[in-house]
């Protein structure tokens, strides 16, 4: 090998080295960043949730002092996922009603802490803030489950409101009946049937002719809600038992992105714009409601599409009023709120308490829709 070839071998060995090492050194640059990175969102989460418990042990403190010129005993919070909702407002209301007969307050997490925070980040505070007792809308997930084991292990009684954890330590489930919702559902569809089947006598000349209706049920994407497969299935068999046929209808569950209000309305929003859209939707909530009726007036589709609601707000009565809903199941969100507190405050005078309340639930329809509205008057 002459000198010359030497240098040139030697010259490409040096600059292949020299590229490796500089591949090396930007990835140990990027690795470093990304490090880097991590660290200081771990460090953000954890001052935020260390700050947030402060804040509240000396908010908790403030009410126990003095709260519109009374005095507590013991301070309880609840947490949901959305405390905006007419529906948690108004089962808030009623159990800061009872619990103040009893020189109890109750505080609603989230509402004075600015960004919005998942049910879990609100556990955390509230286990963090030493409170006596948390009222909370929980789920399956293991998250929730081992979330509700480390309040109960720090001597903090928890009470599951709406949905339940049934695998934790959990001291009550308050809640309703999903069997008896999915028979309301049930019976619901039934009559779309009925009523599709005269329509279709009058139209087609053969009863091999029937269409099958389509039910579409709004399921939340991060729910993991065993009372929500028992309303699906009381649902089926309630439409079975009243001589359906599996070729008059089919049920489907459309996942529902519930990250916001905007991701829930996109996400309804995109069934209507499918080839073939539900002849029936069943919404499991009172956002997927109001979502799901303003889809049907948008696309003008009121009387093709058939709503069937949840909870007894004023948007929802209104909309069964104009025909744009054809039902709603109302749920007594006093005795939600009420069998809340009664939970802990029979835990702390007697040691345990009933393992389930069950609140009243009632279908409003066109057929009673003003009988009700004048007991709305009635009762304000």
């Amino acid at each position: 090998m002459t000198r010359l070839s030497t240098f040139v071998y030697r010259g490409l060995f040096d600059k292949m080295g020299n590229m490796k090492k500089s591949n090396v050194d930007i990835y140990q640059k990027r690795i470093n960043r990304q490090y880097l990175t991590l660290l200081f969102t771990l460090f953000f989460v954890v001052f935020t949730l260390i700050a947030g418990s402060f804040y509240f042990r000396f908010y908790r403190a403030g009410i126990t002092r003095r709260a519109e010129g009374n005095e507590y005993d013991q301070y309880y919070v609840m947490i949901t996922d959305n405390y905006k909702s007419d529906f948690w407002q108004s089962v808030y209301r009623s159990a800061l009603e009872a619990a103040k007969e009893h020189d109890i307050y109750v505080d609603l997490l989230g509402e004075n802490l600015s960004g919005d925070y998942s049910c879990e980040e609100l556990m955390r505070i509230a286990i963090a803030s030493r409170v006596d007792g948390i009222i909370v809308y929980a789920s399956e997930a293991v998250s929730m489950t081992n979330l509700i084991d480390e309040a109960v292990k720090n001597g903090i009684p928890v009470v599951t409101l709406y949905g339940d954890s049934t695998h934790s330590d959990r001291l009550s489930f308050v809640g309703v009946g999903g069997y008896s919702v999915g028979k309301l559902y049930g019976k619901q569809i039934v009559n779309i049937i009925k009523d599709n089947r005269r329509q279709e006598l009058l139209e087609s000349e053969t009863i091999g002719d029937r269409t099958q209706i389509q039910i579409a049920v709004l399921a939340n994407a991060d729910t993991l809600d065993a009372g929500q497969n028992i309303i699906i299935s009381s649902m089926q068999d309630t439409i079975r038992q009243e001589n359906a046929t599996d070729s008059e209808f089919a049920v489907s569950i459309v996942t529902v992105d519930n990250t916001n209000a905007f991701a829930v309305e996109e996400s309804i929003r995109d069934i209507f714009m499918q080839e073939e859209v539900p002849d029936v939707i069943v919404a499991l909530n009172e956002l997927n409601t109001v979502c799901a009726y303003q889809a049907v007036v948008d696309y003008n589709m009121v009387g093709e599409v058939n709503v069937l609601g949840y909870y007894d707000s004023e948007e929802i009565i209104k909309a069964i009023d104009r025909g744009v809903i054809y039902a709603t199941v109302a749920i007594d969100t006093n005795q939600l709120g009420t069998y809340s507190v009664q939970a802990l405050m029979d835990y702390y005078e007697f040691g345990n308490t009933s393992e389930y309340y069950t609140a009243d639930i009632t279908l409003i329809d066109k057929n009673n829709v003003d009988d009700f509205k004048k007991q709305e008057e009635q009762d304000e």
